[in-house]
């Protein structure tokens, strides 16, 4: 960023942390930082860092051009309430991360007529592989969006859906998938070991074997169809593997799992808006 906006963290937990971390780790002013927690002594290592902490979220609310809410969604209005004089005299873009909450509600109880954006990271965002779908409130402008993707983009990508009811898609897709993943992981470990891996090879066979599909996936020009068929040989062994999966109706079981996941996303939302 040419000019970096004052960033202040309501909540330090670990998603604050991590898009902290990214944005030290690419070239942020610590002190254009400030972050909020309820024990100062859990503020510590931030603090060394450079940045500005408190216990009183108003005071970071004072200073920010972007006020990032990190809370869980079960608390963000009482949170939020007590911020509304100051969001209404200082107006920062409002940026929630917590899942659920629509724009609606957090506007209100913020005093209304405030610029917000939605914004469902996921956990990689902790290692900078973080995938984040973001959606923007009409009152959000061109700058303000592109200051909130620069932000973001620190600790992954950062992609804009033009629906606020497609973040439950997102929900389904990104921000549940890392368990997906780690639950194939899991399943492919064990079956190393019933082969006669060992624990530790069979592991770290995995991990690697899923690191690189992804980044095969990510940097190459061609679809992950494309690059299946690639490794898959006529009456190959992996054909048999995929043969095997497609008998177990493995993409009909992918897909039920994510329209439940989606189901179950509303429902939250619908019993933290009532």
């Amino acid at each position: 960023m040419n000019t970096q906006p004052t960033v202040a963290f309501i909540g330090a937990g670990n998603m604050a942390r991590a898009i902290i971390g990214g944005l030290l780790q690419n070239g942020f002013a610590p002190e254009r930082i400030w972050a909020t927690g309820t024990r100062r002594e859990k503020l510590e290592d931030l603090r060394a860092l450079g940045l500005h902490t408190t216990t009183d979220n108003v005071q970071a609310a004072s200073e920010a051009d972007i006020l990032i809410l990190a809370v869980k969604p079960q608390l963000m209005k009482q949170v939020c309430e007590p911020l509304r004089d100051t969001v209404l005299q200082h107006r920062p873009l409002i940026v929630s991360v917590a899942a659920g909450i629509g724009c609606d509600s957090l506007d209100l109880w913020l005093g209304g007529d405030n610029a917000v954006v939605r914004c469902m990271p996921n956990t990689p965002s902790q290692v900078q592989t973080g995938a984040c779908g973001l959606f923007a409130n009409h009152r959000v402008s061109a700058i303000q969006k592109t200051q909130t993707e620069q932000l973001l983009s620190h600790v992954g990508i950062a992609l804009w859906v033009e629906r606020e009811e497609l973040m439950h898609a997102v929900t389904a897709v990104s921000g549940s998938g890392p368990a997906y993943y780690f639950l194939f992981m899991e399943a492919m470990i064990s079956a190393g070991e019933k082969l006669g891996l060992s624990t530790d090879v069979a592991t770290r066979l995995t991990l690697q074997t899923a690191l690189g599909a992804a980044r095969m996936a990510s940097e190459s020009d061609k679809s992950p169809t494309q690059l299946r068929q690639a490794v898959t040989s006529p009456k190959g062994t992996t054909e048999q593997a995929i043969l095997s999966f497609q008998a177990a109706k493995l993409e009909i079981l992918v897909d039920d799992a994510m329209q439940a996941c989606a189901r179950r996303s509303v429902e939250l939302a619908q019993l933290l808006r009532d």
